[in-house]
């Protein structure tokens, strides 16, 4: 008994030169449009290669399936149509019979164009080849070059493709270089130098979104972006805090690089199921040696866009972030569509913006100064970043600044009250201008600070423009940055961790986790407990609500469990 004949075989038997079908499959196509049965047809032009078992009927489908193929592939969407719309009784009627064959003319003049990364799979490959690459997510050529390994073998892993597909996807690339190359142009040769910070990244023209599937019309576009880069530029440029502009730029620039690198489009080709993949990344960035690394300056070859997975809440921020931006994009007749509308995170709610539960108990403050107590003679710091450290530590926790307000700040913006009290004159969130009581052990460690840095403590003879908290190295003018700050902190919490493993597992989980504003949190839960009133915390943290300070108030929390534990002693 013969095999059974598949589609492979019909688009054999009537394949010609190039991508086209055959002149004998043509001529066959042209009689059983104007009016041959399909078996006499095929009997007529294509009986010398008709594979016995081979149906007449699949021979024609396989011969406009080429057509159409062909079409797509040389960007000719009205001749697509025309093949698309073939049938029997189409072409009987009004003399279409001229028209498909003038499209086959016209698609036969038509050169083939060089391949593009946004390109689909399905224009260059089989249907068998491309079956199994979308099946493992690789729609486009962008996603293809990226995501295969060059490596023997690479296609096992690839169901359906087999040895003989895979010869084939190998040779389209030997073919076409170039695809390589320009993939290549944001992403270096080795995995641990793909990935680029905003500011250096160089898109593909096939991938900067000037032909993004869902821009709008040009001439109707508000804005004179002509790509995702230069749109979503825009967008940072209207926020005039440097703080936002940073925070806003990380999640556009993750965005951006993981829809070129994972997805093989340009961003303003999201759709919502893109957006959803995106969220499941956040979660578990992969591959994790391209997209997950410790802190470093985005001028390192180390960079990386992520130091870890994204907690629920960080995971519904840059999801809100990333709303507000295709929202206003869409606002400007950008694009057409906001892929994130809608798009929530299971645990990603909270009843307030700030979370009381990341600060440290009174108990385990005292114990962490103790250990910075300690940093030159237990555990060799140098003494001048000793010095830093434990400022950073007490100005930070008796002030509650933020962390921009802090390594912004400069001796000019420190002032004296008429009653002796001292004051930090700052610009908080939204650029709203406000002042921070700095208490005695605000000013006390100033003072020593200023001391260790050669500095006077008389503020008539302070040069305005000193910061407050300065650098390490010879320029003890110039300010740290927000992300040297985190860093600075981080270390000592890590060191910190490893000290109190053994007789404090808890607290170590705690410190592993800690940042810089945790001391804000505990700024204000030490205060409240210590009797300072509810608008006093308010003002001094410049909360617009004071629904807000109140999550800091763990009494009421404290006498329910005393008042529940005197109803119900043990037994």
């Amino acid at each position: 008994m013969g095999r059974t004949k598949t589609a492979a075989d019909a688009q054999s038997a009537v394949a010609g030169k190039g991508d086209l079908p055959s002149a004998d499959a043509l001529a066959a196509m042209r009689a059983w449009s104007e009016g041959l049965s399909a078996r006499d047809a095929v009997h007529r032009y294509l009986g010398r290669t008709k594979p016995d078992g081979q149906s007449s009927r699949a021979l024609l489908s396989a011969t406009r399936q080429q057509l159409i193929a062909a079409a797509a592939r040389r960007r000719r969407p009205d001749l697509q149509g025309v093949f698309e719309s073939t049938s029997r009784g189409s072409f009987a009627q009004s003399g279409l019979s001229l028209n498909l064959m003038e499209a086959v003319d016209d698609l036969m003049a038509s050169p083939v164009p060089a391949p593009r990364l946004i390109d689909d799979v399905a224009l260059w490959f089989s249907t068998r080849t491309t079956a199994s690459l979308h099946a493992q997510k690789i729609r486009t050529l962008g996603e293809l070059t990226l995501r295969v390994p060059r490596r023997k073998m690479w296609w096992v892993g690839i169901a359906g493709l087999g040895a003989h597909g895979a010869a084939k996807v190998t040779s389209f690339f030997a073919e076409h270089p170039e695809l390589t190359e320009q993939a290549r142009a944001l992403v270096g040769p080795d995995v641990r130098s793909e990935i680029r910070p905003w500011e250096r990244v160089k898109l593909p023209a096939e991938l900067d979104g000037s032909l993004g599937r869902f821009r709008a019309p040009v001439n109707t576009c508000a804005l004179n972006a002509r790509n995702d880069y230069e749109a979503v530029s825009a967008w940072l440029e209207r926020h005039e805090s440097p703080a936002t502009q940073r925070a806003y730029r990380k999640e556009a620039e993750r965005l951006l690089l993981w829809a070129i690198v994972e997805r093989g489009k340009p961003m303003s080709s999201l759709a919502a199921e893109d957006a959803t993949a995106y969220r499941a990344f956040l979660r578990r960035p992969t591959p994790h040696m391209r997209w997950v690394g410790p802190s470093r300056s985005r001028n390192s070859p180390e960079w990386r866009p992520f130091t870890g997975g994204l907690a629920p809440r960080s995971m519904a921020y840059a999801l809100t972030v990333l709303n507000s931006l295709f929202r206003w994009l869409a606002e400007q007749r950008y694009v057409t569509t906001n892929p994130f509308a809608g798009l929530k995170v299971q645990g990603g709610a909270q009843d307030g913006p700030l979370d009381p539960e990341r600060s440290f108990t009174e108990g385990e403050w005292g114990l962490v100064r103790v250990i910075a107590d300690g940093l030159e003679w237990s555990y060799g710091w140098d003494k001048a970043a000793a010095v830093r450290l434990r400022f950073l530590l007490d100005f930070s926790y008796s002030t509650g600044l933020r962390n921009s307000e802090f390594v912004g700040a400069t001796l000019r913006q420190i002032v004296e009250g008429d009653d002796g009290s001292h004051w930090l004159a700052v610009v908080g969130k939204g650029s709203k201008r406000g002042r921070v009581a700095l208490p005695p052990m605000a000013m006390s460690a100033l003072d020593r600070y200023l001391v260790a840095r050669g500095l006077p403590i008389t503020p008539s003879r302070w040069r305005p423009d000193t910061p407050v908290v300065g650098r390490v190295a010879v320029d003890e003018q110039g300010m740290i940055s927000t992300t040297r700050l985190w860093a600075i902190c981080r270390r000592f919490f890590r060191l910190a961790a490893n000290v109190v493993d053994e007789t404090s597992p808890s607290l170590a989980a705690k410190l592993r986790g800690a940042s810089p504003h945790w001391m804000r949190h505990t700024h204000a839960s030490h205060a409240l407990h210590r009797g300072a009133e509810l608008t006093t915390v308010r003002d001094n943290l410049r909360h617009a609500s004071i629904a807000t300070t109140s999550t800091y108030l763990h009494g009421d929390d404290e006498k329910r469990a005393k008042q529940l534990g005197d109803a119900f002693p043990a037994t």
